[in-house]
């Protein structure tokens, strides 16, 4: 869920979600979902202002901020459950989403193709309490300071043009 961290720092982003996505089981638990239960994905609902970001940008904004060529893993996380998916609404989202992946894997960012599944959106369960605004609350978390920490950061230098103002700042 790194990239609930990274949405909420989106200009024209209103809200991010933590929850699950893409699976079988209805109101998953953490429990069921860490433990490859379920064929969830942890996953993040964003909501946003079409007139300040675009969903492309958005599709972008996702694949800059993990490694999406990653099979059925982030970093130290591994099991289906942390794949990387984009989880779209309509054609034209999956058109987009296409696109961006296409663009990506055809100009060499990557030296492994990209593994990112591009599906259609089902459900979207929303994550316990304790997982909202993780990244916000346990600054000092050692997976926080270890793995989400700098690729916030990495997105934060980035893309700096298109942060929220308080972002902006240092």
């Amino acid at each position: 869920w790194c990239t609930e961290a990274v949405y909420e720092r989106v200009q024209g982003v209103i809200d991010v979600v933590s929850g699950y996505t893409g699976g079988t089981r209805a109101n998953p638990t953490y429990r069921q979902v860490s433990y490859g239960q379920t064929n969830h994905a942890e996953a993040v609902r964003v909501v946003y202002d079409p007139e300040v970001v675009s969903y492309k940008e958005l599709v972008e904004f996702f694949f800059a901020s993990h490694d999406p060529t990653q099979l059925n893993r982030q970093g130290p996380d591994v099991g289906k459950q942390y794949r990387s998916g984009i989880f779209y609404k309509n054609d034209e989202e999956a058109s987009i989403a296409r696109s961006v992946k296409k663009e990506l894997d055809d100009s060499g960012k990557y030296s492994k193709p990209i593994v990112t599944e591009i599906t259609p959106y089902d459900k979207f369960w929303m994550a316990e309490d304790y997982h909202q605004n993780y990244y916000e609350i346990h600054p000092n978390d050692s997976y926080i300071r270890s793995v989400s920490r700098p690729k916030v950061e990495k997105f934060m230098k980035e893309y700096r043009d298109k942060l929220k103002p308080e972002y902006k700042k240092g």
